[in-house]
């Protein structure tokens, strides 16, 4: 991979991770519902009006936003506005790894290989550790539940796009962010009592920032230069770059907001970490091993 393409999937992953900082600062202003459909109304208006439609059924496409936009980033983000610690979170949301394996292999008959089930039970394990750590610090249970949910929709999106295949995934995610807004905002009124689109006051400079960061730099420009890389290179030179993300979340959410996690939830979320790179790199390491015939 070139020089300059390394340089943008690094950048990338900071982008991914560094959201989530800006998550927590958008809802530390407006309820995490309405942060949701404002993120995904801004990343698709005023994009849609210079970006061909999507050629796949409308289907697809209506299906892929609601599930990623409303099940997955509805969930992911009220957990954080809940107490689920964002370094944290920019882990867990990685289990969407192991989800699309295992979502893959039973419709469409992919069959995992060895090193894809060891690290699925050490990141099992980690999860679990994680998990306990939280009960332990006193700390929400139930936000760490949510965020596990969110990265299993986002396995199911990921099924779903790989189903849809679509010829033009920017022009595919960026027209599915319009099957967002209007059912988050509904959820909003129900569930957070707020007005449609609207929760009665304005964010803070920061609030604002936040979201627009969350919808032009998140969803616009990081998710189509993520597809660019996947189409430019194979995707075992590309993937491995994800592991970055809560790298960089981590160290992001410690830095702004001082996080700091219990040994046992630290412990926990390497080995999660450890999982991934097993799924990662683990294929390539048995390769290196095998003996010649």
């Amino acid at each position: 991979m070139p020089l300059p393409h390394i340089a943008l999937a690094t950048l990338v992953a900071f982008i991914y991770g560094v959201s989530f900082v800006a998550i927590r600062a958008a809802v530390d202003d407006w309820p995490p519902l309405m942060v949701t459909g404002w993120r995904f109304l801004l990343a698709a208006v005023p994009l849609v009006l210079f970006i061909r439609p999507p050629r796949v059924h409308w289907g697809w496409v209506v299906t892929y936003g609601f599930v990623q936009g409303v099940v997955m980033f509805g969930t992911a983000i009220t957990a954080i506005a809940w107490g689920m610690p964002g370094g944290l979170a920019s882990l867990v949301a990685q289990a969407q790894v192991f989800f699309t394996i295992g979502l893959a292999a039973a419709f469409f008959g992919e069959r995992p290989q060895t090193h894809h089930y060891a690290g699925a039970v050490i990141a099992l394990a980690g999860m679990v550790l994680t998990g306990w750590g939280k009960l332990q610090d006193a700390a929400p249970f139930l936000p760490f539940l949510m965020m596990l949910a969110a990265a299993a929709s986002w396995g199911i999106a990921n099924i779903i796009s790989k189903a849809a295949r679509p010829p033009d995934m920017p022009s595919f995610v960026i027209w599915s962010c319009l099957a967002a807004p209007v059912p988050l905002f509904l959820l909003s009124m129900a569930v957070e009592g707020t007005s449609f689109g609207w929760p009665g006051h304005w964010p803070t400079w920061k609030g604002m920032a936040a979201i627009l960061f969350m919808a032009w730099g998140a969803t616009a420009f990081a998710f189509s230069a993520w597809t660019w890389l996947l189409r430019a290179h194979p995707a075992a030179v590309v993937t491995p770059f994800a592991l970055l993300i809560p790298v960089f979340g981590f160290a992001s959410m410690a830095v702004v907001y001082g996080e700091r996690l219990s040994a046992m939830t630290a412990f926990g979320a390497a080995l999660v970490f450890a999982g991934l790179a097993v799924n990662v790199f683990g294929g390539r390491l048995g390769g290196q091993f095998q003996k010649p015939s």
